[in-house]
């Protein structure tokens, strides 16, 4: 499986992430975000509606409705009830867990240096799992692969 470590370098995540979103439903697919806690999923959820690029991201939260309809489903916890193949971790939030996926998004803050060094930890400790590990850093316009 692929995991891929998203080093927000210019922009929050609030930016940065509805980009990657639009292009993975572009894709046909599904995406689980998992956020350290109930008050990062609430931020995300109002970030994701107020977006103007892409235009509409159709999302939820464990306080919508029809759960398993949701192309993208916000939570702090474990569960996938829309069946997602990509998940979306804020600052490794959740388990190591990801049989259930195709592909991983491993986002973190560079601006903050715990956040960057857990992401380092991360990524040692995956490598050493046999993932396929991509590291990505925020450009001024984009992603740019660097490792």
């Amino acid at each position: 499986m692929d995991v891929g470590f998203y080093h927000l370098t210019r922009t929050p995540l609030e930016e940065a992430l509805p980009a990657l979103l639009g292009r993975t439903l572009d894709a046909g697919e599904r995406a689980v975000v998992r956020c350290p806690d109930a008050a990062a999923v609430m931020a995300l959820d109002a970030a994701l509606w107020a977006c103007r690029d892409p235009v509409w991201l159709p999302h939820g939260t464990a306080k919508s409705s029809h759960a398993a309809r949701q192309p993208i489903w916000l939570t702090e916890g474990e569960d996938v009830p829309n069946e997602a193949r990509f998940l979306f971790r804020v600052d490794g939030a959740g388990s190591d867990e990801f049989a259930s996926f195709t592909r991983v998004f491993d986002l973190f803050d560079g601006g903050n240096p715990q956040s960057v060094q857990r992401a380092r930890q991360r990524w040692v400790a995956m490598k050493s799992s046999g993932h396929n590990l991509v590291y990505w850093k925020q450009e001024e316009r984009g992603w740019k692969k660097a490792g």
